[in-house]
């Protein structure tokens, strides 16, 4: 049967016969409430689309225009004419959202109450009711913090959540009674947006019918939903408030420019193609049926954008602390936009940040939903994929930061040594600082009497690689360092005196095995406190028995902390650390410091006590530890599986399409 061409946007403003208004089958009225209908045909956004930005827009009759070639939308259905007017609606107010259209520029006609019915041949009853729930949700436009508060809000409430069940009593009600303290918590005057309190879920009557676990899970995937949109709101702030400002502008240099803003406008175009297809699922249904396969697609195909802005970060700082000092201009007219009522007292610095603070978010969003979602079900699958795509995204971001950081750190480095005899090559792509820094070496006859004597004591001073150990001493301008011996890493040891009495408590003795002259010889060191003696040790001999093993030994009750107070680390062998981070004791010292290894990365370090607090309950460490070996099972499960399918394809959710064709 031939299906009825409808007339474009162009041959309808041609044609004076055509009228604007599209026409609405009768029957159509039906699905929709009165005052909604009557919106449908006056609303002025059916007549144009407004433009994307990033040149796509989306016709009324469905179709996606990139460039000049058009694909297929989702949205468009050709076999089903009489619905084509809410099918435009929906397109409309989706690509209206995610261009973030100011108050006065809509029209007088409000299409936010409008009852959207997405009825697909052969939905059972009871899933078209659901659907029949849906309504203009208009994410973008229902957030109204910023990324940086929802960020901060967020990690309070994990700590707030964690306190809460930690203060629980161990018997009977413990671990079990999270979800419905979940929702409890969640469901304050301070939280976020929550899927839970949308009115079209409350009609619904969904609430009454899932369990506590599974409206956990649609909290979970929802979070994911407005977050972005937090995000997407902070960066086209990041746009219009810095990136166009004739201030800033008119003031840098291009060069300059793109020192400071590098791809951001990549970034940008990715998160609003990421927010529409989110915003779309939604808007299918108020029971989320997933987002996990959406974040795996993005991740696939859009967010290697990511990589290259967060590796430019090194130089992006740098010379932003530059032009600072040099721009007088930039620097006053930077003051003043800072200042300004909209930007909420945030700093600049802390815009240019976002797109890498977000990537390593979402992965931890994705972990929350594969925590929550049943076994061997298709969201485990899709989350695991969707895992496995932004860890690798996140590994690359990482390991390109490191290496331009460690590169011009070894340059530094080099060019303030001088080698007495055998020269030392220290610039190497396979070799980075782990630690430097003064300590005492100790010489001569070691009595009680003389050891209280500082000529006893020598300073030197220790650059310790991944692989080498140069120990050195400064010389008298203390610019230079004079190299005195070195010795391959793995040819180190160290024996801790602290048993021997008060006055060896600092000290320790390193063992050269064989040093650059092929002989062992032995130093007695001195560090000026516990927490440096035993830094150093872990550095030097990094297999060295700790006080508590590791987790991936699975030790049901060993010591964790939460942190309570984000912490950026001083020197190499320290560890950053954010705020609802879970971390697990590796060591600790009695002056204020701890070895742990962060549990969702296994990264580890040290950090300073006062920034986190101890996680007393038994049952909470447990649950945290199981819910990481979760992760780790599924993930080597997910791995030794696709190994074994290689070339059959990704696995993917058949439900989705994406709204978005790159060509």
């Amino acid at each position: 049967m031939r299906k009825k061409k409808l007339p474009g946007p162009s041959e309808q403003q041609e044609s004076p016969s055509c009228s604007p208004k599209p026409t609405v089958d009768p029957a159509s009225y039906n699905r929709l409430s009165p005052a909604a209908a009557n919106r449908l045909v006056l609303s002025p956004r059916l007549q144009k689309s407004p433009p994307s930005r990033s040149g796509i827009s989306l016709l009324s009759n469905g179709t996606t225009v990139l460039g000049g070639v058009r694909s297929r939308s989702p949205l468009a259905t050709p076999g089903d004419w009489s619905r084509r007017p809410e099918m435009e609606e929906l397109s409309e107010r989706t690509t209206s959202a995610c261009t973030m259209q100011d108050n006065d520029n809509h029209s007088t006609a409000d299409p936010d109450n409008i009852t959207l019915r997405l009825v697909r041949n052969g939905d059972s009853p009871q899933k078209m009711a659901v659907e029949n729930s849906c309504r203009n949700l208009n994410i973008m436009k229902n957030v109204d913090v910023l990324y940086q508060e929802y960020r901060d809000t967020s990690k309070q409430q994990e700590i707030d959540q964690r306190r809460q069940r930690d203060g629980l009593p161990s018997a009977g009600s413990g671990v079990s009674a999270a979800p419905a303290l979940q929702l409890q918590l969640r469901n304050s005057t301070n939280s976020l947006n929550l899927w839970q309190n949308l009115e079209a879920v409350k009609d619904s009557g969904l609430l009454k019918t899932l369990e506590p676990k599974e409206v956990i899970l649609q909290e979970a995937m929802f979070e994911l939903v407005t977050s972005e949109a937090s995000y997407y709101k902070s960066l086209e702030l990041l746009e219009t408030h810095f990136l166009r400002n004739p201030l800033l502008v008119n003031t840098l240099s291009q060069s300059d420019m793109h020192f400071l803003f590098s791809n951001i406008e990549d970034i940008m175009k990715a998160s609003e193609k990421f927010l529409m297809d989110l915003e779309h699922r939604i808007e299918e249904s108020i029971l989320i049926s997933d987002v996990c396969d959406i974040v795996y697609l993005h991740a696939v195909n859009h967010f290697q954008v990511f990589i290259s802005y967060v590796i430019n970060q090194v130089y992006q700082e740098t010379n932003y602390r530059r032009i600072l000092q040099e721009n007088t201009a930039f620097r006053d007219n930077m003051a003043i936009l800072e200042n300004q009522p909209k930007v909420k007292g945030l700093s600049f610095t802390s815009f240019l940040i976002l797109p890498f603070q977000r990537i390593t978010r979402l992965k931890l969003l994705v972990q929350n939903i594969l925590k929550r979602v049943e076994e061997n079900s298709d969201k485990e699958k899709t989350a695991i994929l969707a895992h496995q795509e932004l860890e690798k995204i996140v590994k690359q971001c990482n390991e390109g930061v490191r290496k331009m950081s460690r590169t011009e750190e070894l340059i530094s480095i080099e060019k303030t040594l001088e080698f007495k005899s055998k020269s030392v090559p220290v610039i190497s792509h396979s070799r980075w600082l782990l630690k430097k820094g003064e300590v005492q070496q100790m010489s001569g006859p070691k009595s009680t009497r003389t050891m209280r004597s500082r000529k006893l004591y020598h300073p030197i001073y220790l650059f310790l690689f991944n692989n080498l150990l140069l120990i050195t001493k400064r010389n008298s301008s203390g610019e230079k360092f004079q190299v005195l011996d070195s010795c391959s890493r793995s040819m180190l040891r160290t024996e801790d005196l602290e048993d021997q009495g008060q006055m060896l408590a600092c000290v320790f003795v390193l063992k050269l095995l064989e040093n650059q002259e092929d002989r062992e010889v032995s130093y007695m060191l001195k560090t000026e406190s516990i927490s440096d003696k035993l830094r150093w040790i872990c550095a030097l001999t990094p297999n060295r028995r700790t006080r508590f093993l590791s987790t991936s030994t699975h030790e049901p009750d060993s010591p964790q902390v939460q942190c309570i107070q984000s912490y950026s680390s001083q020197e190499p062998d320290e560890l950053s650390v954010e705020m609802a981070d879970v971390l697990h004791i590796l060591e600790w010292t009695d002056d204020g410091w701890i070895l742990g290894e962060r549990l969702h990365d296994g990264e580890r370090g040290w950090f300073p006590n006062r920034v986190v607090e101890r996680i007393m309950s038994a049952e909470v460490r447990a649950q945290n530890l199981k819910e990481c070996q979760r992760i780790q099972q599924a993930q080597e499960g997910a791995q030794g599986a696709r190994g074994t399918s290689r070339g059959r394809g990704a696995v993917r959710n058949s439900q989705y399409n994406a709204s978005w064709t790159d060509l």
